[in-house]
């Protein structure tokens, strides 16, 4: 296999499979996912687009590129000794992961208790690990059974992914595969009928293809020849091309992670975080928003007047200020009452609040369009909220 040959030529042969998907030297060199890797399979009911996000702490702003992208996802949880608690700690990346997936909208996830084999398949040691999640989880707002499904396996053997043969494991577990679990996701609503909604996530130019945009249609559909709008830039282009999967199709449609080969604009005015979209219904841009956020226990500090806040938002990562708390959901004064113009806003809490960026980001009422009305605020590396747009200006 060439990975296995090339990886072991710099002493890294067990992370081949990781080379797959890490495709950049400096993440073989270090042994670890930096960017979003994308690739596509099919299963015997399915055909997926597999974004691997990174999960060490350094990568989180990549990771929620991915993870905004996605409809579903696979958190891949080590049942090593040690490995799991380290992930599991209050400010490890496990908990942070989970928080994050479910604010940036999956519905449905597959906890994969991967390593299993290093604990000579340990079915109490993958129940334990199950019982700590599965309450993590709940508490984050995903719906137990409905929501979550528990997958023991290991990577690097291949037991339990496609089959299961390993006489240990089959004792006790009786359960699917990973591939069968993936099989019984259940599909993602589509919005064809809303305005046309594209978040850039790369702009390159190649001789085959020349100027291209790619990224996920989150609304709407698109056909070569159309005129989309650039936003904020309010340039308007022409669709040359259409790809999806790396096969050249006529016609796309919202679900796609698409390139568009177009015309008409300059390489130099287009950036990741802008929006290809519908010319007669673009999407609104805002320096100021209001959202009701939740924060993380994450928050070391409560957040007051004039805080300084990392905004993410699909492929959007800007610099932003809390300018103004709104209101506060007051615990103690029963359910969804409300104190207004709070002094701060701390840990675990509900609130509304106004954000300020500098520069005009594209953004939807989470009333309109729930995928591109949520986003996340990070504070000091660390994922602090979770919120949800109600008001532009």
């Amino acid at each position: 296999m060439k990975y296995e040959k090339e990886s072991k030529q710099i002493g890294k042969q067990s992370f081949s499979y990781a080379w797959v998907l890490d495709e950049y030297d400096e993440e073989r060199q270090r042994g670890i996912t930096m960017d979003v890797g994308m690739n596509h399979f099919e299963t015997e009911k399915k055909r997926l687009t597999l974004l691997d996000a990174p999960g060490h702490r350094d990568f989180v702003p990549n990771m929620i590129t991915g993870t905004a992208q996605a409809d579903v996802a696979i958190l891949v949880i080590s049942a090593a000794t040690g490995e799991f608690e380290s992930g599991f700690q209050a400010d490890g990346q496990t908990k942070e992961h989970s928080l994050l997936a479910k604010a940036l909208g999956v519905a449905q996830l597959i906890i994969v208790i991967n390593k299993l084999d290093m604990v000579n398949w340990s079915e109490e040691r993958f129940e334990s690990i199950k019982e700590k999640m599965n309450a993590f989880l709940r508490q984050t707002g995903f719906v137990g059974a409905q929501d979550l499904f528990f997958v023991p396996c290991s990577g690097l053997s291949g037991e339990n992914l496609v089959t299961r043969k390993d006489p240990t494991l089959s004792s006790w577990y009786t359960g699917s595969t990973l591939v069968q679990q993936i099989d019984l996701f259940k599909p993602a609503q589509r919005f064809v009928d809303k305005p046309f909604r594209v978040c850039v996530s790369d702009v390159y130019k190649s001789q085959a293809s020349g100027l291209t945009i790619a990224g996920k249609i989150e609304s709407g559909f698109v056909t070569t020849g159309d005129n989309l709008m650039v936003v904020p830039l309010n340039e308007v282009c022409v669709v040359k091309g259409l790809r999806v999967n790396e096969e050249s199709v006529p016609f796309a449609s919202a679900g796609d992670n698409v390139d568009i080969s177009v015309a008409n604009v300059d390489i130099s005015a287009l950036s990741i975080g802008q929006f290809l979209c519908d010319p007669e219904a673009p999407i609104k841009t805002a320096t100021r928003f209001v959202a009701t956020i939740i924060t993380f226990s994450t928050l070391a500090y409560p957040l007051t007047l004039g805080a300084q806040v990392d905004l993410h938002y699909q492929t959007i990562n800007e610099p932003a200020v809390i300018s103004k708390l709104i209101s506060l959901v007051d615990k103690s004064r029963g359910k969804g009452a409300k104190r207004n113009n709070p002094r701060c806003i701390t840990e675990s809490s509900q609130a509304e609040v106004e954000v300020t960026v500098i520069k005009p980001v594209c953004l939807e009422l989470y009333s309109d369009m729930k995928q591109l009305g949520r986003f996340s605020l990070r504070e000091s590396g660390r994922t602090v909220a979770a919120g949800v747009v109600t008001q532009l200006f």
